[in-house]
């Protein structure tokens, strides 16, 4: 099995300002892009994890990157590196989904031991590994591999959708 991956972000902003003689424009055109081939090196990788998942009123969930997650054909994904990691939450939802600080075994290499990010409904995160970064963001198994998500209140359920991609090795 082949894993092929093409990550990116974009922003494309126009604005303009209105002088005595003439409009000014800053057209903005901000991309960034990474192409991953099959494999373990740098520009790379050879694992994918997605699903659209949903949490209970206050329900959190501890996602284990090294050997808990299922692939698409049920294999079990084993993560020693993420190269991209893709977060959306429901436009729906009335609730935060919150990411990060696991109290145990937290993957503390993206937002530290007790850093979170908060996303809004309809919010969406992304980060990605550069073309030349064989490292990207380690997991280690046993120790630093847990993902924690978090439904930030009560009252209703959330929604999110999330994409992984990484190394074995």
């Amino acid at each position: 099995m082949g894993v092929s991956s093409a990550l990116s972000m974009a922003a494309t902003v126009s604005q303009t300002k209105a002088l005595d003689l003439t409009t000014v424009a800053d057209p903005l055109m901000f991309r960034r892009a990474v192409q991953l081939t099959d494999g373990t090196t740098a520009g790379k990788a050879d694992k994918v994890f997605h699903d659209r998942r949903t949490l209970a009123a206050s329900a959190t969930e501890d996602l284990d990157l090294a050997g808990a997650l299922l692939d698409v054909f049920g294999a079990v994904i084993n993560l020693v590196r993420v190269k991209g990691l893709f977060i959306s939450a429901a436009a729906a939802n009335a609730n935060n989904v919150i990411v990060g600080n696991a109290t145990s075994n937290g993957w503390a290499t993206l937002l530290n031991a007790t850093g979170t990010l908060t996303l809004r409904p309809g919010a969406s995160v992304g980060v990605m590994a550069g073309q030349a970064d064989a490292t990207g963001y380690a997991v280690a198994a046993g120790t630093g591999d847990v993902l924690k998500v978090a439904n930030s209140g009560a009252g209703s359920a959330v929604t999110y959708d999330i994409v992984i991609v990484g190394a074995s090795a």
